[in-house]
């Protein structure tokens, strides 16, 4: 039983074939019809579909003017690419610890964070679960910060009653295989400013103007650029995602059905009024490490997807020994990251592999 999988069909095929007999397979005008359509479906006025979720990131953060030297807080519970995209700069990752119960950072560690060189603020929107924005915004904006949202996981959330990607703050969004809609890689730069939309373009296509020769270069530029074929593909799935988004929500409701009394078992926060999660993955949170092994152990022998979702980052080898970073830290999310395992989760994940899961993870406690 794998741990996730795409949800794709014959919607995605006709399209791709429409793609492959134009002979226009980049920088076509699907990429254009999947940047509005996606646009639209989040309320953002502008969106520039790039190669990848981290590729998005690092735009922004060429945008905020990221250099050697300063510093950037974010969160230390996410994937790399949160603090990798201003590392690449030369920005100085600041981690602030999270929450126990949303695993997104808390703004009172981030507001303590805050020195006289931090430049920016990575916020993630962890597991599809929308960040305090509102109050990230305020602190942002007390200190001049700029604002960059990682909603990597989050298509289809939506924070106080309207979708990410609405809010004005910069968002980007991610499409690999696991995530709620795919491309296969490729990823989703939302903004509200028409000049950062059109910098961003030259930005993705080595820094090419709006006009101008092929071989003309207006700014230092990156091949960020996603293909037409990706783009068709992102139609495709995005001609479905209430049906996908409904699906997933689905599969998360069932799993809080099989593990609830199930000792030991801390399934993901609920909602409430302010916070809509668009469920990306599944992940429970054991007692603690010899817990989560055992499990581990039991679902290697039985054959089911699992993993260690996620290690800390500022524990990750290579940021420990270029920035010294070390155990005690941030000990909200060090502690997550030793008890907290993600189960097969995917859109068209059946009942009886739920129960099958169920099953082996009571046969492990």
């Amino acid at each position: 039983m794998p741990l996730s999988g795409p949800y794709l069909d014959e919607r995605e095929e006709a399209l791709v074939l429409e793609v492959l007999r134009s002979g226009r397979l980049s920088l076509g005008p699907t990429i254009d019809r999947f940047e509005e359509a996606f646009a639209e479906k989040v309320d953002a006025p502008y969106a520039a579909a790039v190669s990848s979720g981290t590729a998005g990131l690092h735009l922004l953060c060429v945008l905020a003017g990221i250099e050697a030297g300063d510093e950037v807080i974010t969160t230390p519970y996410s994937f790399a690419a949160s603090a990798n995209c201003f590392i690449y700069e030369g920005g100085v990752p600041v981690f602030a610890d999270v929450d126990p119960r949303t695993l997104n950072m808390d703004p009172r560690a981030v507001e303590a964070a805050v020195t006289e060189r931090t430049k920016a603020i990575v916020a993630v929107d962890i597991f599809g679960y929308p960040c305090e924005l509102d109050e990230l915004r305020a602190i942002a904006d007390k200190h001049g910060l700029a604002l960059i949202q990682d909603s990597c996981e989050a298509l289809g959330a939506e924070y106080k009653g309207s979708p990410i990607g609405s809010h004005g703050a910069s968002a980007v969004f991610a499409f690999y295989p696991n995530k709620q809609i795919t491309t296969g890689e490729g990823g989703m730069v939302t903004t509200h400013s028409e000049d950062e939309w059109r910098v961003l373009r030259s930005l993705r296509n080595q820094g090419r103007g709006d006009s101008g020769g092929w071989l003309e270069h207006v700014r230092l530029g990156y091949n960020y650029r996603l293909d037409d074929v990706s783009a068709a593909i992102g139609l495709g799935q995005l001609d479905k995602l209430e049906e996908i988004l409904a699906l997933r929500s689905s599969v998360a409701e069932r799993y809080n059905e099989l593990l609830a009394g199930l000792g030991g078992v801390e399934v993901p926060c609920a909602d409430d009024a302010d916070h809509k999660r668009s469920w990306f993955v599944y992940v429970i949170a054991l007692p603690d490490n010899d817990a989560r092994e055992r499990v581990i152990a039991h679902f290697e022998r039985e054959g089911i997807g699992y993993n260690r979702y996620l290690p800390s980052i500022h524990l990750q080898p290579y940021i420990r020994e270029r920035y010294g970073f070390r155990e005690g830290m941030c000990p909200v999310s060090e502690g997550a990251s030793a008890r907290t395992l993600a189960l097969p989760f995917f859109t068209a994940l059946e009942r009886d592999a739920q129960e099958r899961v169920a099953e082996a993870l009571a046969a492990a406690l």
